[in-house]
């Protein structure tokens, strides 16, 4: 099984992303990073702790990680993800897990050490974490086999979910961002332009009728399919982190260019707006995977087949 460290700030779409990847079968989950951003840290952690419980999964490791960004205020979206970031879906729900003491970019560090060129780093949240890494050890690039991330905007101006060409996590913290994109590693961007053409609709939902996780998605995603209703008249909601993960499981879900990005971290119309050099106007270097199309039905249907099945 491929070896993963989940790196996340568990809002609605983070959850689904992780009980998506435990449930796979395919991931060897060496632990997961909490990170500051749909929600603030504490309720990141509380809320990634439940819903590991919620697998049967307490052997998976919590490593805290940054409470804000490297130089910015935090900014939230409860509108989004609800009071508690998962629709208050397990407000009542009893957990017995705890986070682990060791911080996230150490435990990143430690375990890209132990197991040079296995480990992929699914990061579905601000890259704040990661750039710590990269800056505390210079072999990181070198340890890690990949990193895949949910973030960023780059054909579809103009249709962001931060800024008109900015998307959430990229804004949240871009200077995390440009330090990752810059540090060599093999890097991919599940981007706004393929994630906004994963819907689940209500109808998705009925399909899991009866099964495990049916309430839990009904219940965490009623916030965020509203909201999706009235900004973006969008029958369902995206499913923006599971496609990241689905990427990761299945790399005909998305079709990849290599390109030069870089990130906006000056300009306040256009901050964390990912930048991609299609004609190499700049004449630099490739240095992240891009995504220029996406099988979404192929990738829902196996989402959906996941989080369905028995036992």
């Amino acid at each position: 099984m491929k070896k993963v460290i989940m790196d996340v700030d568990t809002g609605v779409d983070d959850a689904l992303a992780i009980l998506y990847g435990l449930e796979s079968g395919q991931l060897d989950m060496l632990g997961i990073t909490t990170v500051n951003g749909n929600v603030p840290l504490e309720m990141v952690n509380a809320n990634t702790l439940k819903v590991l419980s919620l697998a049967g999964r307490e052997d998976v490791p919590v490593h805290p990680g940054a409470d804000r960004p490297l130089l910015r205020a935090s900014e939230h979206v409860h509108h989004i993800h609800g009071d508690d970031g998962i629709g208050n879906a397990l407000d009542d729900f009893v957990y017995s897990n705890r986070c682990e003491e060791q911080f996230a970019a150490d435990f990143i560090i430690e375990q890209a050490k132990n197991h040079p060129g296995e480990i992929t780093l699914i990061a579905v949240g601000p890259l704040t974490n990661l750039a710590l890494a990269f800056r505390k050890e210079p072999n990181l690039s070198e340890w890690l086999d990949e990193v895949v991330i949910m973030g960023g905007l780059v054909s579809e101006m103009g249709r962001g979910n931060k800024l008109p060409n900015s998307e959430f996590n990229i804004f949240t913290d871009a200077e995390a961002a440009r330090i990752v994109f810059h540090s060599g590693t093999e890097t991919t961007l599940v981007s706004l332009d393929v994630t906004k053409q994963t819907l689940l609709s209500n109808s998705d939902i009925d399909t899991l009728e009866g099964g495990k996780y049916h309430d839990f998605v009904r219940q965490s995603t009623e916030v965020y399919r509203a909201f999706s209703k009235e900004r973006f008249n969008l029958d369902g909601c995206a499913l923006h982190d599971p496609l990241t993960v689905g990427y990761v499981l299945n790399r005909d879900f998305l079709r990849t260019e290599k390109h030069y990005v870089d990130v906006e971290t000056i300009s306040s119309l256009g901050y964390g707006q990912t930048i991609c050099d299609f004609s190499n106007l700049w004449d630099r270097p490739p240095n992240v995977n891009i995504c220029t199309d996406v099988d979404g039905e192929g990738f829902v249907s196996h989402f959906l087949e996941t989080l369905g099945k028995e036992g």
